[in-house]
């Protein structure tokens, strides 16, 4: 028998260490930016693990892999460690995960359920149960083997001696060590024979393999996502079947994909869930993606299709050109879902699904605004109330109330007394005058702006009388309900940024003024923390997903005339950070460019700081016709011969307010591309006409979209063109500046977005102004309450307006949101049941509990 021999490990640990070095230098040039990361966790503080660890550190940093070293205190729990273990799995810059043993704890802790709770592919020690079986099994492609097996293997090989064929002695048996060194000589080919003992570790080698099957499996920075795949049928049957005819990924499974982190998703069943903003601090070092808003021409009641275009478009950009794409889209109020209009989540194969969960209560967000905005409503009159019945002293002692002999004030009373000058806060040391100043509001009640709200279309309660009830002692006043998504909460959700930021706004809201003429807000009425808490988790974005398995937020949902048409910026925000800086954010603007699209630029932009790169302009070959003269359309009856006919003399004719809406959007410095929203009736010269009459007024392209009737590759084109016009020269500018007067401002997006020859302030507008100026709010922004139907403020007048002069009949303030709006002609904020509503068709099976007849 020849002499044993003896390794040196250190010869070969050094050469080891030099290829894989030279392997991460490799990677590091194939992919700008990229570098294998370790993780490494510590529970506790023992000595020998600190030594163990320094070393593996030490190697990792001259190899080149980011180390990164997690120390839990001993006190920690066994959920705290699988918190972190998880939360680490989810990390996309950590390819391997250490859990240092044994762990020093002062609870019991299952070091096998820690162990098991790694991500296979990241268990670089090989020591969950998933690795041991894969080596037992003999899958050594697939598996990372423990460290020192690992490294022994490498000894041997090293010396030349060929293991196939011989007959090796293991000693020791364990789990890390003698067990899978039993396994990795059994499948090199020997025969082994197993009894004791222990060696060397080279962790570092797994890592770098981890971050090269990482590398094979994904690009850096592109989603690893599952399309669904379309079965497409002609004739296009109704929304509802298609909607059912798709199985929704779950959830939870759509926001690993892209990226999201288990702590920050919420669950709502399993197709809905929150997001948190704690996601947004998470990336808030990475690039923002591509922002795009799609808006159309002015909407007639024959549809253009703006919610199908934005679902058909980020289909086709994320299941056909494979781009990172979110799409941000508002959600529908409940009132239209049951009264004539129905839902908003798309249709045909562009759709949002499950459609009968976007179109009903969601997450509750617009529950939530309701009882927010209620809870105001009740206070306003609860105070007016008490400050009429009661002294200043009476009224002190129930504001202030003693607590076991003891006084104090709220903070928010402490916020009042400040705003009031008074730097007190000692209930007893105040004077009757400033007692007097704090406790009387002293609302006028002519002044009151704030009305209750209700997520049902009732016209019965569009003027009501309340406190007639002998309790109020004839306290009572004329008001009326909203709509909810008409409340001003709902546009402080769809503008804020922030938890903070929203406390702040719905603390500013201004529901009246004093009878001297001062605002008063809701932080004086003491009710805007409550506010926040009801709100606090409305302001989470609604995660959703696409026919073929995109992702969609869905937040907010403000009028878009009276308030700015857009979902919020937090979703965006967190879309945009998602995608990275090569995906795409698409977003939907409210009714036509004139409205949705400069409320967009004007105040979404102005406030979230978001600078857009492209403006998607729908626009249909038959809604052109009606702005061209065509006849009237009413519903239910068969449509005229001149919108399923060619007509390309009056095709042109409308063309021209398609036309004003390109220099509408290019007037704020983006690139527009114009989508023909294709039916079957609409023959290939229509087409073409509006794309070449396009291109020649501006557009940066113009294309055919079939995207209803084909899903996403019907709009590959449309995805293909807005990809081009991303990358092209922008030059975003905003349309005016909010220090200029208020009847400027007005007059800016009157003349040179709607094409008003001038305006006319009527005499309560006029007041208002000065009212609004005086009060300190003359540099908001301006948000124009208007008729969509039309450029001008007549609703009868298609195409382009001209000669005519915008008159402006009040203007109110929602200074929380941060906006003043012009009314100009009347606007109905809570709309009626028709005759026939759509809950005449809507029901439950009770056995599969389906809801029918929704759409």
């Amino acid at each position: 028998m020849a002499p044993a021999e003896i390794l040196d490990g250190k010869v070969v640990s050094a050469q080891v260490r030099g290829r894989l070095k030279s392997q991460v230098t490799q990677m590091r040039e194939q992919v700008p930016g990229f570098r294998p990361g370790l993780a490494i966790l510590q529970v506790g503080d023992r000595d020998d693990s600190n030594l163990y660890i320094s070393t593996k550190l030490k190697a990792a940093e001259e190899i080149g892999i980011r180390a990164t070293h997690i120390k839990l205190p001993r006190t920690s729990t066994e959920a705290e460690v699988l918190k972190c273990i998880t939360s680490l799995n989810e990390d996309p810059t950590v390819h391997g995960l250490l859990v240092q043993l044994p762990l020093d704890a002062e609870k019991t802790i299952n070091t096998e359920l820690v162990t098991n709770t790694i991500a296979p592919e990241k268990d670089v020690d090989g020591l969950t149960s998933i690795s041991a079986g894969k080596l037992a099994r003999g899958d050594l492609g697939d598996c990372f083997i423990p460290c020192t097996p690992k490294g022994c293997l490498e000894l041997i090989k090293e010396t030349g001696v060929q293991i196939a064929g011989r007959h090796a002695v293991v000693i020791g048996r364990s789990k890390i060590v003698g067990a899978p060194m039993h396994d990795l000589l059994l499948w090199n080919n020997a025969t082994v024979t197993t009894c004791h003992s222990k060696t060397v570790q080279l962790s570092e080698e797994s890592t770098v393999e981890s971050a090269k099957h990482f590398l094979e499996k994904s690009v850096p920075g592109k989603w690893n996502i599952q399309y669904n795949h379309l079965s497409l049928k002609t004739p296009v049957p109704s929304d509802i079947e298609i909607s059912r005819s798709c199985t929704p990924k779950p959830i939870g499974y759509l926001a690993k994909e892209i990226g999201l982190l288990s702590e920050e998703v919420e669950m709502y069943g399993q197709t809905k869930a929150k997001v948190l903003l704690s996601t947004l601090e998470r990336l808030k070092h990475q690039p923002d993606g591509k922002y795009v808003v799609v808006t159309g021409i002015t909407p007639t009641p024959l549809g253009e299709g703006k919610s199908t275009t934005t679902i058909g478009l980020v289909q086709a950009l994320g299941a056909h050109l494979h781009q990172n794409v979110f799409a941000c889209v508002r959600q529908p109020s409940q009132g239209p879902t049951f009264g004539i209009k129905g839902g908003a989540a798309g249709g045909g194969y562009s759709q949002v699904v499950p459609m009968e969960e976007f179109n009903l209560h969601l997450t509750g967000d617009i529950h939530a605004i309701t009882a927010a905005n209620n809870l105001v409503a009740a206070a306003i009159d609860a105070r007016i109330f008490h400050e009429l019945t009661q002294t200043d002293k009476a009224l002190f002692n129930r504001l202030v109330p003693s607590v076991n002999g003891v006084r104090k004030f709220s903070d928010i009373q402490v916020r009042r007394l400040t705003r009031l000058g008074i730097e007190k806060d000692d209930p007893a040391t105040l004077t009757d005058e400033e007692i007097n100043r704090f406790v009387r509001l002293d609302i006028d009640p002519e002044t009151i702006t704030w009305q209750r709200v209700l997520d049902t279309n009732d016209r019965f309660l569009r003027k009501i009388t309340i406190g007639q009830s002998p309790t109020e002692k004839g306290h009572t006043r004329t008001t009326q309900f909203d709509i909810s998504v008409a409340s001003e909460i709902m546009a402080v959700l769809a503008l804020t940024s922030s938890l903070e930021d929203m406390r702040e706004r719905l603390g500013k809201m201004v529901v009246a003024s004093s009878k001297k003429g001062e605002p008063i807000s809701t932080e004086d009425l003491g009710v805007s923390g409550a506010l926040t808490v009801l709100m606090k988790d409305a302001v989470k974005p609604n995660l959703m997903q696409t026919l073929e398995g995109t992702p969609v937020f869905v937040h907010a949902g403000p009028f878009a005339n009276i308030a700015h048409g857009n979902s919020s910026i937090i979703a965006d925000r967190i879309a945009l950070k998602l995608v990275g800086p090569e995906g795409f954010v698409v977003t939907e603007a409210g009714f036509g460019a004139d409205i949705g699209m400069e409320k967009f630029f004007n105040i979404k932009c102005r406030y979230s700081g978001l600078r857009p790169h492209v403006v998607v302009l729908v626009a249909t070959i038959r809604a052109l016709k009606m702005h061209g003269g065509g006849p009237t359309v009413t519903a239910g009856i068969p449509l005229p011969k001149d919108y399923i006919e060619e007509n390309l003399e009056l095709l042109e004719k409308g063309f021209c307010n398609l036309d004003k809406q390109i220099q509408n959007a290019r007037v704020f410095g983006i690139p527009v591309v114009v989508a023909v929203n294709a039916f079957k009736t609409d023959s290939q010269a229509e087409v073409q006409l509006v794309i070449r009459l396009a291109k020649e007024a501006g557009a940066f392209d113009a294309v055919k979209c079939t995207h209803w009737a084909e899903g996403g590759q019907g709009a590959v084109a449309l995805a293909q063109a807005v990809q081009r016009a991303s990358q092209a020269p922008s030059h975003f500018q905003l349309l005016y500046d909010v220090q200029l007067p208020v009847v400027d401002k007005i007059r800016i997006i009157a003349q040179k977005i709607y094409g008003a020859d001038d305006i006319e302030l009527l005499p309560e507008a006029q007041h208002k102004v000065e009212v609004y100026t005086k009060q300190g709010f003359g540099n908001l922004p301006i948000c124009m309450a208007k008729t969509h139907l039309s450029l001008s403020h007549d609703p009868e007048k298609k195409g382009v307006p001209t000669g005519f002069v915008l008159p402006i009949r009040d203007i109110r303030a929602s200074v929380g949101a941060g906006f003043l709006y012009p009314l100009v002609g009347t606007m109905s904020t809570m709309p009626g049941l028709p005759t026939r509503p759509c809950f005449y068709d809507i029901d439950l099976d009770p056995v599969s509990e389906q809801v029918n007849g929704l759409f």
